[in-house]
């Protein structure tokens, strides 16, 4: 129940204020006084405060400055007599929300009370994004001329509710650019589904994000909702777009335009209150005009297209998120805290990164298992790249299969030497099972 405190020294008057707003749901704190009134206030932290303007001890004018110090969205309604209109004007000024004259009309002060609850809740929620907003795209996007625009792109369209796609090469960062635009929108506090459509068979697309009752096929033993259902009052995050199957797109498309779904073998139709956000590392307008995926879901589906870009071409970007991978894989392997020296920079700008945000990752994640030290050099970066880059001529390669033994064979030491032999820590650290860390020992001939 939302609170709301009310400063009138009339008895009489503050109860029948009461009474009034108890009868509509609300809870109320009642103060004889200012003084009372903020002691309450810092308390009770009330969305809403009706001031009596002339009161003992502290008056309203004083008291609304000394709340509004405290927390500025808080929403203050005067409450005055007839020969104390124009100093209620003069609050209004200074920030009140709104005055009422005395006696106070029941169906006034609802609706008064009532929209300065809204507009109270819709500050909270400006403060809350923008301060959610600067702290995930600081912290996740990166900082080059191109990511701050796709930053700016993000603020723009999650104010709205467009229908998004993340186009980019695998490892991108896409999975990533969609949780942060469902987290500064003001569907944060909702459900943020995945929807992996590469992982699916095609047989049961349908079932899964439109849900199906009990006998709808061989198997339904009982209902069961599908994806979008779950994720009603949320965001749906549809993954590898590009997979959705033919005889899916057009259904897809109606859920799209009518925010409507129908489970299999259901008649009753389900409303919706959603957000779609999909992700593809191939080139949909090209799938459009070869006629594999319709023109017109594209255009529902893409009301607002955005491009991550490789890091390949942004590599000013990778100190910023290998800095950032770092720290992440030093807390979760529980060891010290390790830098990266510059000359290891040096050698992770020049790769490819043909795998991009994943495959650095990656590699700085085994990189901080292999350091000894607290700083990560070139050294330990060598033989962790998913592939050697074709230098030219003289560019020296060797099987694929000896150099994935030899990384194998690395890591697996030392993830023994760091759970000092205990097979189930370094199997955990290896994100394997103990049967295949023992299976890769006795290849790789380790004690």
């Amino acid at each position: 129940m939302e609170k709301v405190l009310i400063a009138e020294d009339d008895k009489v008057t503050r109860t029948a204020l009461t009474r009034i707003l108890e009868k509509d749901g609300l809870q109320v704190i009642q103060a004889n006084d200012g003084r009372q009134a903020v002691d309450l206030f810092k308390r009770e932290s009330p969305s809403v405060v009706i001031l009596d303007i002339m009161m003992p001890v502290m008056g309203g004018m004083d008291t609304m400055r000394e709340l509004k110090e405290l927390d500025s969205s808080v929403q203050v309604i005067i409450a005055t007599g007839h020969g104390d209109i124009s100093t209620a004007v003069e609050t209004m000024k200074l920030g009140a929300y709104d005055f009422l004259v005395k006696p106070v009309e029941p169906g006034k002060l609802i609706i008064s009370v009532r929209r300065a609850l809204e507009k109270h809740r819709l500050e909270r929620e400006l403060t809350r994004l923008h301060t959610s907003e600067n702290a995930s795209l600081d912290r996740f996007v990166g900082k080059t001329p191109t990511m701050r625009r796709i930053a700016e792109q993000l603020k723009q369209v999650a104010a709205t509710d467009f229908s998004v796609i993340i186009q980019g090469e695998t490892g991108t960062g896409k999975t990533l650019l969609a949780k942060i635009l469902h987290n500064i929108s003001r569907r944060a506090d909702k459900a943020f589904v995945k929807i992996d459509l590469a992982s699916m068979a095609e047989t049961i697309i349908e079932g899964e994000l439109f849900g199906y009752e009990k006998g709808a096929f061989t198997g339904a033993v009982q209902a069961q909702r599908g994806f979008f259902e779950a994720a009603d009052g949320g965001t749906a995050f549809l993954d590898d777009l590009e997979n959705v199957p033919a005889s899916i797109q057009s259904k897809l498309l109606g859920v799209l335009e009518s925010r409507v779904v129908c489970r299999l073998g259901g008649r009753k139709s389900i409303s919706l209150n959603i957000r779609f956000i999909a992700a593809t590392n191939t080139d949909i307008q090209k799938s459009v005009r070869e006629g594999k995926f319709r023109e017109d879901l594209y255009f529902r589906m893409g009301e607002f297209i955005m491009t991550l870009p490789p890091l390949r071409e942004r590599k000013e970007d990778i100190p910023f998120f290998a800095e950032k991978f770092c720290e992440a894989a030093s807390s979760e392997l529980k060891v010290p805290s390790k830098t990266i020296s510059s000359e290891a920079f040096e050698r992770l700008k020049i790769h490819p990164w043909p795998g991009n945000l994943r495959e650095l990752k990656n590699v700085i994640r085994r990189a901080v298992l292999l350091t000894e030290g607290r700083e990560v050099g070139p050294e330990h970066l060598e033989a962790l790249f998913s592939s050697h880059e074709d230098s030219g001529e003289d560019a020296s390669l060797m099987p694929l299969r000896e150099a994935v033994s030899g990384v194998e064979k690395t890591l697996i030491r030392k993830a023994l030497d760091t759970t000092k032999g205990n097979r189930a820590k370094a199997a955990e650290l290896l994100q394997i099972d103990v049967k295949t860390l023992r299976t890769k020992m006795s290849e790789h001939d380790i004690e």
